[in-house]
């Protein structure tokens, strides 16, 4: 009777923090627009977590939950879990990650996990301030920005329902090098309004970030929550103007709809999954996926996300076999070309 009363009150808990954000979502639209930077932390690049529309915060028993919830490695099975993602971005901008996720004696003193992310920008070719007529030139070498991500994360299974994780991460952003610009001044010191090259500055920032997160299953059927927060950090700023990193706030909620009908359970799986975030620089948002899984082998997937102006449709699909996982994500964007992602497993 007591677990049942916790597991009432735990449900209230989170349709208040749910019905909270959609009402957050109607009433501040639109006023939390371009406030942090390093916005390549808040694309996902798990092509499972994509096709789910990124309702991934209770996902388990993968080393990928350090891109969205930590506390979902601890539920390793295998010695050894490992994920490669590969994506094309918008404007052919390519995003490579990873992750890799150890047991400690068979997960009894926790999981320990790397993850890591590269975002190539690609060349750039770049201009100066001239005095010519044009008033500027081309500069002769291009520059390649580029961004990436490196952390170190730890999960533990504190009982069989509760678990927490935490991720330490060192992201960078390198926008490569410019030359700022130098005021002419006439003899007797006044402006001219002409301007010649100044110092060559170089435009990188790296700052630690953390992630943790929380997941808790009720005991009722399959049903399960979580929480995580990701992206929290110190401002950085390149010249005056300070900004934070992408910090957000997640919970979420999932439960597998076949374990209603136990005729079906040996071999099938509906999982349902919703996630409510709360970005710091956008309007809230919802996403739902849901999961059906044959035999453990095949799995089809399909998300939908709220508040988005360019997509909200996601789908894709996964195939499981012999410790090895393939799985695909098609994202459709309104305005731009549509996004293909695949990423790789194995388990050892």
């Amino acid at each position: 009777m007591k677990n049942n009363k916790f597991i009432y009150i735990t449900i209230l808990i989170v349709a208040i923090l749910f019905s909270q954000i959609v009402l957050a979502q109607e009433d501040g639209e639109n006023t939390k627009i371009a406030q942090t930077g390093f916005q390549f932390l808040t694309v996902g690049t798990d092509a499972r977590a994509a096709a789910l529309g990124e309702a991934f915060t209770t996902v388990e028993g993968s080393s990928n939950s350090l891109f969205y919830n930590p506390a979902g490695m601890a539920s390793l099975k295998s010695f050894a879990d490992l994920s490669l993602n590969r994506m094309e971005w918008i404007g052919d901008i390519n995003y490579l990650s990873g992750t890799v996720g150890f047991g400690i004696e068979d997960g009894k003193y926790g999981i320990v996990g790397l993850s890591f992310s590269h975002i190539d920008y690609g060349e750039f070719l770049f201009t100066r301030v001239a005095g010519n007529e044009k008033g500027y030139v081309d500069i002769k070498e291009f520059s390649k920005p580029f961004s990436f991500s490196v952390g170190l994360g730890y999960a533990k299974e504190l009982s069989n329902k509760f678990s927490v994780g935490g991720q330490i991460k060192y992201v960078k952003q390198n926008l490569g090098d410019s030359y700022l610009p130098s005021e002419i001044l006439d003899s007797l010191g006044n402006k001219t309004g002409k301007y010649t090259i100044g110092d060559k500055q170089n435009y990188q920032l790296g700052v630690l970030a953390f992630d943790f997160g929380t997941l808790y299953k009720t005991g009722y059927k399959s049903l399960t929550f979580g929480m995580s927060v990701r992206n929290f950090a110190g401002e950085v700023k390149y010249e005056k103007e300070g900004f934070q990193l992408p910090l957000v706030f997640k919970i979420g909620i999932s439960m597998d709809l076949i374990d209603f009908y136990e005729e079906l359970k040996e071999h099938h799986k509906f999982m349902l999954r919703i996630d409510a975030a709360h970005p710091r620089s956008h309007p809230e948002f919802i996403s739902v996926g849901g999961e059906y899984i044959f035999m453990d082998m095949v799995a089809l997937r399909a998300g939908y996300i709220t508040g988005q102006d360019l997509y909200d449709f996601t789908a894709g699909f996964g195939i499981k076999q012999f410790g090895f996982e393939l799985n695909y994500a098609y994202t459709p964007y309104l305005e731009f070309n549509d996004i293909h992602r695949i990423s790789l497993g194995f388990a050892l």
